[in-house]
């Protein structure tokens, strides 16, 4: 076997029953921290598969995922229930081929339970606008950061009696979480009002689950001031865009900048005109009278004389006067019928009344484009064809009370460009801070565990087995004592130290001679590792001392 599986062998073999059987339980023990460590820290994320549940639909829906395979977890309310992420779809698909849930905002399922026998029309009604709001209610939750909603429509009812027909209304309550709640108001109530027949936005009211109101009444962003504000700010972005696309490519993007106000007119104008051209003509029609009249007259005149105041007597009748006329008349009436023309305009657009326009240009590009030699002379005449240039972008018109503004001033260093907004470090450390902990702490974990665990346990099976470890043996404490050979040696060494002899020890000699034990220790030592060993070896020193 190769050196290094011999010595994990034979090091295993002197460290006894007790302590493999503690590196064994270290070792387990090591093991176990690594597992619930790493199953605990690295759990899957949940997402929320439905919220506002009865307790009886989240115990079925337990049931169904359950023998699915699919983990689930139950809200703290007890009324929602989670998924791991990335099997939302596949849990959702399965509820819905189990028909569940059941009892949360129901929608057109409510009629697959409903018998037609005995069904009223009120019924109908009731289980048709149940329905409605169910539905609408699951669209509404389908929004990003809405929670849960719940929504109640009120609908018209026709009555023979009644003259004026009451309009359908609707109410609806959300939760919301991380949105903004007034713009989301604001699309609730057109899509609740898109949903239900004969419903107008105005008649939508939006509350949120703690009882503020969120939009109700008229929509704020239909009224004139609110228009009239939206018109002008698309009026200033649209001369904007223009004043940027005609300095963009001479001065470059960071080197202008244009601010526009523009006063528009959005009043409703409606124009209704008649126009006549008296060159154009057409006979309508044409009348003609003739009338020929004769008239005579003759008269019989009776004189006056005595005669006819005499009885019986007739008087003589003489001729009176005479006349006689002839008329003739001839008349011709022409009505005819002018061309004319009539013009009725109705205008819902804007008008601009008023437009001021303020150019800003960095002077150090102008300077760059002249050169250093230029004069302020040169500078202004180019701001001039600049300010013409904008004049001819926007269609600035003077007659109507434009203004416009072009200046050449030194911009500060460190705004070359317009601040966007970003999501910054914190932001990002944020949304990511539970994954970051979770891995954090296994690392952390797996560290402590390997360095205080692992650690000794793979250097003490690998480690070489020492004498210094289990303590000097008998030989090397019996080498250690001296023999009387030494002892003479070391009697000659001292005698030698007397006057006119030679030189003794050198100080390297006294240095080991105070850090080795004395004789007296080690033969101690000697004897309470083996007495009769111990013995044997005073019996032969003595033995030898005889001898010589």
């Amino acid at each position: 076997m190769p050196e290094q599986i011999q010595s994990i062998i034979s090091n295993l073999r002197g460290f006894g029953v007790k302590r493999l059987a503690m590196l064994a339980g270290i070792a387990v023990l090591v093991m176990g921290v690594i597992g619930i460590a790493s199953v605990y820290l690295n759990r899957p994320a949940y997402d929320t598969l439905y919220v506002g549940l009865d307790r009886a639909d989240v115990n079925q829906i337990g049931l169904v995922l359950g023998e699915a395979g699919i983990g689930f977890d139950v809200g703290a309310d007890g009324t929602s229930v989670l998924v791991p992420a990335g099997t939302t779809a596949q849990a959702r698909m399965l509820l819905a081929e189990k028909g569940l849930p059941t009892s949360a905002n129901a929608g057109y399922e409510l009629f697959d339970n409903v018998g037609s026998l005995g069904l009223t029309s009120f019924m109908q009604q009731i289980t048709r606008v149940r329905a409605l709001e169910g539905e609408i209610a699951r669209t509404i939750q389908s929004i990003s950061g809405i929670k849960a909603a719940r929504v109640h429509i009120v609908m018209s009812e026709r009555a023979n009696f009644r003259r004026d027909e009451q309009q359908p209304s609707a109410s609806v309550v959300i939760r919301y979480a991380g949105i903004d709640a007034e713009k989301s108001a604001m699309s609730i109530r057109h899509l609740v009002a898109a949903a239900v027949p004969g419903l107008s936005a105005d008649k939508v009211t939006v509350l949120d689950s703690s009882g503020n109101l969120l939009a109700a009444g008229d929509d704020p962003s239909n009224t004139s001031a609110a228009r009239t504000l939206g018109v002008e700010q698309t009026v200033e972005a649209q001369i904007g865009d223009n004043i940027r696309r005609a300095l963009t490519a001479y001065l470059g993007p960071d080197n202008f900048r244009a601010s526009v106000k523009a006063e528009v007119n959005t009043d409703t104008r409606q124009t209704e005109e008649t126009i006549f051209d008296p060159n154009s003509r057409v006979e309508r029609s044409v009348q003609s009278v003739r009338a020929n009249e004769n008239n005579n007259q003759k008269q019989a005149s009776t004189p006056a004389s005595v005669e006819q105041n005499l009885p019986e007597t007739q008087a003589t009748a003489t001729d009176g006067p005479q006349s006689s006329s002839q008329n003739d008349r001839r008349e011709e009436i022409t009505n005819y019928e002018i061309n004319s023309k009539k013009i009725a305009t109705v205008s819902n657009g804007y008008t601009v009344t008023k437009m001021s326009i303020a150019v800003v240009v960095n002077q150090q590009r102008l300077t760059a484009i002249l050169g250093k030699d230029a004069t302020p002379e040169q500078i202004a005449k180019r701001v001039a064809e600049i300010q013409k240039m904008v004049t001819s972008a926007t269609g600035l018109d003077e007659k109507r009370g434009d203004i416009i503004d072009v200046s050449a001033v030194e911009f500060i260093d460190g705004l070359d460009g317009e601040a966007i907004p970003q999501a910054g470090m914190l932001d990002s450390i944020g949304q990511h801070a539970g994954t970051m902990i979770n891995a954090g702490a296994f690392i952390v974990v797996v560290f402590l565990v390997a360095f205080f665990g692992l650690r000794p346990m793979a250097a003490a099976l690998t480690a070489k087995a020492t004498p210094a470890l289990a303590g000097p043996s008998f030989d090397d404490v019996q080498r250690s004592l001296p023999t009387p050979e030494a002892m003479a040696a070391t009697d000659s060494a001292a005698i030698g130290t007397l006057p006119g002899t030679r030189p003794g020890p050198t100080p390297l000699d006294d240095l080991r001679q105070k850090i080795r034990p004395a004789p007296q220790d080690r033969l101690a030592r000697m004897v309470d590792i083996n007495e009769e060993r111990t013995a044997q070896i005073l019996r032969k020193w003595a033995a030898q001392e005889v001898a010589v």
